[in-house]
């Protein structure tokens, strides 16, 4: 698989992760149990198992695919990109796993509550810049297409 395939493959299976956990949440939040809730986060730690990778993937494949280009795209990228790893690595994956202990014993008071808010508006933050860093990358991508090939 070319490089830019795996990047693409992997940016969009993490982008389509994070959001699926933010849905399931609200979702859960607004119209199901204790027990479902419960459930969901427990499934989002798991799944961590399975983002965890494909994120480090997609920055891994990112700084191989950007050698030598000076596009403001590319910049723009690489901007968002600390930031969005900081934000997944210090505030959503403790606010998971957090979550997740909470909920399996059954504590959904003021503290989960809270932590709760801050995960879906941490989420919701890195599901925005996720989703310009892959707007820029089909910009890439249709620019990479229209190039002439080199002989």
């Amino acid at each position: 698989m070319p490089l830019h395939r795996l990047h693409a493959a992997a940016g969009i299976l993490a982008f389509i992760l994070i959001a699926s956990f933010w849905l399931s949440t609200a979702i859960s939040e607004l119209f199901g149990t204790p027990a479902a809730i419960a459930s969901v986060k427990q499934a989002i730690v798991w799944a961590m198992l399975v983002l965890v990778p494909a994120l480090a993937a997609t920055g891994a494949t990112g700084f191989r695919l950007d050698k030598g280009m000076r596009l403001p795209m590319v910049a723009a990228k690489k901007k968002r990109m600390p930031f969005i790893a900081l934000n997944g690595m210090l505030v959503l994956l403790p606010s998971a796993l957090f979550l997740n202990a909470e909920a399996a014993a059954g504590d959904f008071g003021t503290a989960f509550m809270t932590v709760q808010a801050i995960e879906l508006a941490a989420g919701l933050i890195n599901l925005t810049m996720m989703g310009f860093n892959i707007r820029d990358g089909l910009a890439l991508s249709a620019r990479r297409q229209t190039l002439p090939a080199v002989q």
